[in-house]
């Protein structure tokens, strides 16, 4: 016989969501109910009989709560083997009563550290004698029965109700699973901060990254391949992480990776002028600031309007109505904003598959952090691009320096090309990207094809010029050769910002000189790969 019939429960829940309700189920079926502190005295709260832990250990808790249930008499009766005659030989000698149920939810270690406790209460919520009991029932699963999640009371009362008070094997599996998964998050969670935050170990010898499932997705990058969205545990605000949906379709895994893409380079804006990003298949097609968002999002447009039919969207402020219209006239897939006002959700709700995301905030690049990507067999891990030039970092290399506004726009290019997969060449004017290249072979073509974006960018508005001609162009990496350089110069390029550091810099600089361009390094790179 695979069901078990609940007789006597253990109660031990840090969140009380839901255990007056659990409670009452289980003494309606005639469950006896043990519990300990806070826990107990919910359930006396909500008229219900309880047995504290220290009638069935004989010793009171102690040391503010530290020791309570780890003793014989609990652990006892998760694990012994019921059709073991000398497990059961051995509960008849020492009195040891079967427990049929433990409900166990854990201190609340990363709602601590996400309030900015200090370590001494951060360490007081690594929760002992809770995994122990959640370990010891889910590995005798086969005879008790392991709740972890309030989510999950409904379901085990459906079950006692369908087997007369009794559980089912398979849903004692399934529960067992899902605890160990529970404890397994939870001493990530506790590894990660010693050695990130209480240690500050970058890189520790034993990488534990706690994630959990935010949803499961139609499908990954193409329709064969399956997909899902995990979460850390210690999400920093304004990111996907804790966005809110407004409306459209159910994102997708392209969907998602564009979207992170377009709010990281907006978030480097996030104190700055109005700014919209326009990106497509991870990366920006256009990018500009302006005096508000429908003006910065027209110029954004202008650079590469092909490319922008169907992208990803994201703002640096509130959505309004008018940006909401302006955006409307194109087909767009997603659109990010710290909020939007009623004016701009009207707009959009006439857009049914128009998926509008909210992050409440944008998150700060400064802070930093650690990127992961999985390779075959393995992953890399590395901090985060958090690398950031000012006016002060850069060195003028040519005979002529740049002019106050092509300054400004050469940090401007820098910043977006951050953002470009490499090899990446961005040409700016006046606050706005007027033609990026992005992810060649060569940094040469990146800048030929990025000029022939503006190009094309001028036939399609009628202007007399592209917006190539007196812009600034930013390389993410050095230019290793003056061929690159020079097809800046063709486009029009007055004003060049590099890193710098090639065996053939002095060629470059030569080149950049003959062709009368101001020309500065910032001694550090972008690759973004």
């Amino acid at each position: 016989m695979t069901d078990i019939a609940i007789k006597r429960a253990l109660l031990s829940v840090s969140d009380k969501s839901g255990l007056a309700e659990l409670g009452a189920t289980l003494a309606a079926h005639g469950v006896e109910l043990i519990s300990t502190g806070g826990t107990a005295k919910a359930l006396r709260d909500a008229g219900l009989a309880v047995r504290d832990i220290s009638e069935i250990t004989d010793f009171p808790e102690m040391m503010d709560g530290r020791v309570k249930t780890l003793h014989p008499m609990v652990h006892g009766g998760l694990l012994a083997v019921r059709d073991n005659a000398e497990h059961v030989a051995a509960m008849e000698a020492h009195g040891i009563g079967a427990i049929d149920l433990v409900v166990v939810n854990l201190y609340p270690f990363a709602a601590t550290v996400a309030k900015g406790a200090e370590r001494d209460e951060i360490i007081e919520n690594i929760d002992i004698g809770g995994p122990s009991m959640v370990r010891s029932a889910a590995k005798n699963h086969a005879f008790v029965t392991i709740v972890t999640d309030p989510a999950d009371y409904a379901t085990l009362t459906e079950e006692m109700q369908a087997s007369g008070g009794a559980t089912t094997l398979a849903f004692r599996r399934r529960m067992a699973a899902k605890a160990y998964a529970a404890t397994a998050e939870y001493d990530a969670m506790i590894a990660s901060w010693f050695a990130f935050a209480d240690q500050g170990e970058m890189y520790p010898e034993k990488l534990s990254v706690p994630f959990r499932k935010g949803q499961a997705l139609r499908y990954g990058e193409n329709p064969h391949q399956s997909a899902a969205l995990y979460l850390p545990a210690f999400a920093p605000g304004g990111s996907l992480a804790d966005h809110r949906q407004v409306q459209g379709k159910e994102l997708s895994f392209n969907n998602l990776n564009d979207a992170d893409a377009a709010l990281e380079l907006v978030a480097e804006f996030r104190d700055g002028p109005p700014t919209v990003v326009i990106v497509k298949h991870a990366n920006p097609c256009g990018v500009a600031s302006g005096d508000n968002l429908v003006s910065a999002y027209k110029a954004a447009l202008q650079c590469d309007s092909v490319s922008a039919f169907g992208g990803i969207i994201a703002v640096n402020r509130p959505l309004d109505g008018p940006t909401a219209e302006a955006i409307s006239d194109i087909f767009t897939e997603v659109v990010c904003a710290p909020d939007a006002d009623d004016a701009a959700k009207a707009v959009f709700a006439k857009k049914k598959n128009l998926r509008l995301i909210l992050t409440g905030d944008l998150w700060d690049p400064a802070r930093g952090g650690m990127a992961l990507r999985t390779i075959a067999g393995g992953a890399l891990v590395q901090s985060r691009d958090n690398g950031r030039i000012t006016r002060e970092d850069l060195k003028v290399v040519t005979r002529r320096a740049p002019t106050e506004q092509e300054l400004t726009d050469c940090l401007f290019a820098w910043t977006v090309a951050k953002h470009v997969k490499s090899n990446a060449i961005v040409y700016a004017k006046d606050g706005a990207t007027a033609g990026i290249g992005a992810g060649q072979m060569n940094r040469r073509d990146s800048a030929r094809i990025a000029a022939a974006k503006a190009r094309e960018a001028a036939e399609t508005y009628g202007w007399g010029e592209p917006r190539t001609v007196g812009s600034s162009v930013a390389s993410d990496a050095f230019f290793p050769f003056a061929d690159g350089l020079l097809a800046a110069v063709e486009a029009g390029a007055t004003a060049v910002i590099q890193p710098g550091g090639s065996m053939r810099d002095d060629e470059v600089i030569a080149a950049a000189d003959d062709a009368g361009l101001a020309m500065v390094f910032t001694g550090m790179r972008h690759f973004r790969h």
